[in-house]
């Protein structure tokens, strides 16, 4: 009987067993860095597609340690590569509900304004960092990278990601205790 032309060899199954093992529970942290690199949910959907493609084709490298920050290295690649090729840098996304709902504990409607006003007021603060920073902030704030997959993840050494995380931190907390002089216009004195 002949083998059946269309079967996947073993070895390759093996891989893409692996690879979904290994890989695919860092999808949300993937995008999570993407859309905070990229500022919008649609390319950040598309860098994780090619993200997850490269990743694939290139897993035979990949020799054990943390796929995590193997996949969050790939992603800050393709979104920087993406973004060197298409989009210009003053291209900001707009907020959106669903990413600011707040879990239903019954908070008073006085508590929900603060907070989506103490949200509200850190996006667009982390929003105004120059990348380099924001990204720090991202890998060590949101995905809680330590010092040395934030280095491992960026290609830097441990002093400069430390460095670039206290500047990020500084610049963090300059935007957010500076009002904007928007909201300064409206300020009653």
């Amino acid at each position: 009987m002949p083998a059946n032309p269309f079967a996947r060899p073993s070895q390759e199954a093996a891989t893409s067993v692996r690879f979904e093992a290994e890989v695919l529970p860092w999808l949300d942290a993937a995008y999570n860095l993407a859309r905070w690199l990229v500022r919008n949910d649609a390319d950040a959907q598309d860098v994780v597609q090619e993200s997850l493609l490269r990743a694939l084709r290139y897993f035979g490298s990949f020799h054990g340690g943390d796929a995590r920050v193997w996949l969050l290295a790939i992603v800050r690649n393709t979104c920087y590569t993406l973004h060197a090729r298409h989009a210009p840098e003053g291209r900001h996304a707009s907020l959106d509900d669903e990413a600011l709902a707040l879990p239903d504990d019954c908070p008073s409607p006085e508590a929900l304004t603060l907070l989506a006003v103490d949200v509200g007021s850190l996006r667009q603060a982390l929003e105004r960092l120059p990348p380099p920073l924001r990204e720090m902030i991202v890998l060590r704030e949101l995905e809680e990278c330590s010092y040395k997959e934030i280095a491992t993840v960026t290609g830097q050494k441990i002093g400069t990601v430390m460095s670039r995380l206290a500047r990020a931190r500084e610049r963090l907390r300059a935007e957010l205790s500076h009002p904007t002089t928007e909201a300064g216009r409206h300020d009653v004195r």
